[in-house]
């Protein structure tokens, strides 16, 4: 084999490892949800749960959200094309990496292609004190123009350009 041969085939197998490497390591965020946990998930406590705070409860696929005390579980299913939805700090929203909708902290549409606000579950205290997740029980999520919260993005978004 010619070097010349040698070092052509090496770089396109490396270029052919790097771009494995990027698509396994994003699949993850942009792939559909699929239907996860079902039942009853255990959470947190209340008080685990900052007023004006997201958290993020993997067993459900959900986030727990509390405004002026009231706790909301939000599925992070985009109502677009199910992808995963994540939540934003920097713009203090959920921004969806496929096709850019947007949903302010209780999954109220705000823009992009998604028919909807994120849906959501019932949540509900049990007898230890924790919180609990029903994701057998889906809301639709609120329709748009609903913004109960009114508030514009907080800083920059953190998939601007990506999609």
């Amino acid at each position: 084999m010619q070097r010349r041969n040698f070092l052509s085939n090496l770089w396109k197998g490396a270029v052919t490892l790097i771009a494995a490497a990027g698509a396994w390591t994003t699949w993850d965020l942009l792939r559909p949800v699929s239907a996860g946990a079902t039942g009853r998930v255990r959470a947190v406590s209340p008080d685990a749960v900052p007023e004006g705070g997201v958290i993020e409860i993997r067993a459900a696929r959900a986030y727990l959200v509390k405004i002026d005390d009231q706790i909301t579980a939000i599925s992070e299913k985009c109502t677009h094309l199910g992808c995963r939805v994540p939540y934003c700090d920097s713009s203090s929203q959920f921004e969806c990496p496929c096709h850019g909708s947007v949903f302010n902290r209780l999954g109220e549409f705000q823009a992009g292609p998604a028919p909807r606000g994120l849906d959501r579950y019932a949540v509900e205290v049990g007898e230890d004190g924790l919180l609990y997740i029903d994701t057998d029980t889906l809301e639709d999520g609120p329709a748009p123009g609903v913004d109960t919260l009114n508030e514009p993005p907080t800083g920059p978004s953190c998939t601007e350009g990506s999609h």
